[in-house]
């Protein structure tokens, strides 16, 4: 089911991202010393719109934006797993700040992303699972998440549990527990957001949960 398209990212920062995006892919593939220097220079300028946008300074955002494979400039993939028992769903406290996030984290490089959630969940908490259904794909800036200045599509895939252990939280994660949808602690809405995990909830209560995306 698509997800209306109305994007709820600030127009500016949207445009900043995307001038930067086609600077980058302009430098990658041009020959001529010139349009390099122009390329250069339009980069600059978009990295720094981003800075101000953010009140940072700019190379805080050089440094969150990395060199793209191919010369394209595409959005990061972020995964995260939907375990739910009993009523009650899989949460994980983050280290980095301290708030609360369904298991997951960046795509990697030579596996699935089913096989990614699968890891993920057991390294943050302690848990084997199977991935069983892609519940939602959203483009991070059609969502009231916080703004960044990279691009992000975000995976949720419902989990099923082998077995019913006990959580046991990772390096990344400092507590893993279920809690019910009306006694949720303080979420990490860099990760998730409250529809996020209401999504969860109506794809798991489902025979055949849908597939909302962007």
């Amino acid at each position: 089911m698509r997800q209306d398209p109305t994007t709820l990212e600030d127009t500016w920062l949207t445009r900043a991202k995307r001038l930067l995006a086609l600077a980058e892919t302009g430098q990658h593939f041009t020959k001529d010393p010139f349009d390099r220097e122009r390329y250069d220079e339009i980069a600059s300028m978009a990295q720094a719109m981003l800075a101000d946008l953010g009140r940072v300074p700019v190379s805080r955002i050089e440094g969150l934006i990395s060199d793209h494979a191919g010369g394209y400039a595409t959005p990061s993939i972020d995964i995260r797993g939907a375990v739910i028992r009993g009523g009650s769903i899989l949460l994980v406290r983050e280290r980095l700040d301290g708030l609360w996030a369904m298991p997951g984290g960046f795509a990697d490089i030579g596996s699935s992303p089913a096989e990614d959630i699968e890891r993920e969940v057991w390294e943050e908490a302690g848990l084997r699972v199977r991935a069983q259904h892609l519940f939602a794909l959203r483009h991070k800036a059609r969502h009231p998440y916080p703004p960044d200045a990279r691009d992000f599509n975000k995976l949720f895939f419902l989990c099923d549990e082998d077995g019913t252990d006990t959580p046991q939280w990772g390096a990344e994660t400092s507590d893993a527990a279920f809690f019910s949808l009306d006694k949720l602690p303080e979420l990490s809405l860099v990760r998730n957001i409250h529809a996020d995990v209401t999504a969860a909830f109506q794809a798991h209560s489902m025979g055949q949960p849908q597939t909302h995306f962007d």
